[in-house]
Order: C-alpha cells, then sequence, then structure tokens
C-alpha cells in the first residue's frame, strides 16, 4: 500500500472548489432521484436551501452527471446513505484520499 501524502490545504482548496461542487450535485441526484428523498426533505437534511436542491437537479449548479471513478462514486454513496440514515459522516480527507487514490484530481 502506497503511503499517503501529508495533508495540504491548498491541494484541499483546489478539491473544494474542483471536485465538491460536483459530487455534491450527484449526492443531491441520487437521494431524490434514486433514494425517493423529496427535494424539501434532502435541504432539511443537508442544511441547504430548496432553491439550492432545485438548482442541482435542473443543473445549474454543480452537475455534470459524469462517472465518477470507483473510489470517489463509493464516497458519494456512502454520503449519500449517511444523509438518508442520519448516522455517520463524510470528511473532507476522505474525499481528498479517495481522489488521490483515483487518481483523478
Amino acid at each position: 500500500m502506497t503511503e499517503m501524502p501529508p495533508c495540504d490545504i491548498m491541494r484541499c482548496e483546489t478539491l473544494a472548489r474542483r471536485l465538491l461542487p460536483r459530487m455534491r450535485a450527484e449526492m443531491v441526484y441520487r437521494l431524490v432521484n434514486e433514494r425517493g428523498i423529496s427535494q424539501s426533505e434532502a435541504s432539511k437534511r443537508l442544511g441547504i436551501s430548496r432553491a439550492a436542491v432545485s438548482q442541482y437537479m435542473s443543473r445549474k449548479r454543480g452537475f455534470s452527471r459524469q462517472d465518477f471513478p470507483g473510489e470517489l462514486n463509493h464516497i458519494i454513496e456512502r454520503w449519500v446513505s449517511a444523509v438518508v440514515s442520519g448516522e455517520g459522516t463524510i470528511t473532507i480527507c476522505d474525499i481528498c484520499r479517495s481522489a488521490d487514490r483515483a487518481k483523478k484530481l
């Protein structure tokens, strides 16, 4: 197993700007279309406005409907499951590590 590089705030900032909006849009899409959660309920569970959920769903915000590499797809699914169940969390470090393993940053 390869050793993970140390945390780098500049890399995390780049990740947050480039990858998180697409991942969040994908997560909202899965919550509403695959898990059957209403947009209103999704906004409550995520702590974002109903308008933000609507923008994600109408592809006005962060949406790309692209296939994510295995590691990132897995972390998005964990994120969805955590929101649905109300248990567990996903951190920026989890996402960063998954992106490193996917070699897609």
